[in-house]
């Protein structure tokens, strides 16, 4: 496998082609970003952390019979990848009212939903990531009902496999974003799963283990990474 062009880069990753046409290198880097790249920084070794936390979430979704993008973790910063093309559709699953969300409804941040709901945005930082409803996405030609539906399933399914996972680790699974593309027709789930787009907060504490201790400055950021890697990669 031979590690070709650089063909996109984004907030927290590089992908590179490879003489495979059907895989790319993810490259997780350290820079982080919030607020729609208006806050920047450094987490040190925050990409070597994201690499290895994805790599066993993949691997025990995988397990699970989930169908996702990866194909194996070539080294601290890197990961092999099927090549997708992208659906412009971002899935959010929350389980407890944060953020926006606690915002939106009018709810005190912690508020345990009564049930989990699975929110749709677009995929585009020159609009800010707005909400989509359904209506828009297929007047936009983003998904066929189809893809949605898999994808709107499959998020229900991530949310509930995570969330064991996580709750057997002491780490209460607040909310997350995952994303999908199209490989030869099929949808798979595809990006990072990792303290960048998870809501993770303690169970004992309520203690935030995720990017909110970058976005809010509350320090102790590149800790709260590496307690979750080692949770969930050493447990």
């Amino acid at each position: 496998m031979e590690k070709r062009d650089k063909i996109y880069e984004g907030k927290a990753k590089i992908l590179y082609t490879t003489d495979n046409p059907d895989q790319v290198i993810q490259y997780f880097k350290d820079e982080a970003t919030a607020f729609d790249g208006k806050k920047k920084g450094i987490i040190p070794s925050k990409g070597i952390m994201n690499n290895r936390i994805s790599e066993r979430l993949f691997r025990m979704l995988m397990d699970h019979g989930i169908d996702t993008h990866f194909v194996e973790r070539l080294n601290d910063r890197e990961m092999l990848c099927k090549r997708l093309n992208i659906i412009k559709v971002e899935m959010i699953g929350r389980n407890v009212a944060a953020g926006s969300l606690a915002k939106r409804i009018g709810q005190d941040e912690g508020t345990v939903l009564s049930r989990p709901i699975v929110e749709t945005y677009y995929k585009s930082d020159a609009l800010g990531d707005p909400m989509l409803c359904d209506e828009h996405i297929f007047m936009l030609n983003l998904a066929t009902p189809e893809q949605l539906h898999t994808m709107r399933e499959t998020t229900r399914k991530v949310n509930g496999l995570l969330t064991a996972f996580f709750a057997e680790r002491g780490i209460r699974l607040v909310d997350f974003k995952v994303e999908y593309g199209l490989y030869h027709g099929r949808v798979l789930l595809g990006d990072e799963i990792c303290p960048d787009t998870c809501r993770l907060w303690d169970m004992a504490t309520n203690e935030k283990m995720d990017k909110d201790r970058f976005r809010r400055d509350l320090g102790g950021i590149e800790e709260a990474y590496a307690e979750v890697a080692r949770r969930i990669c050493e447990a």
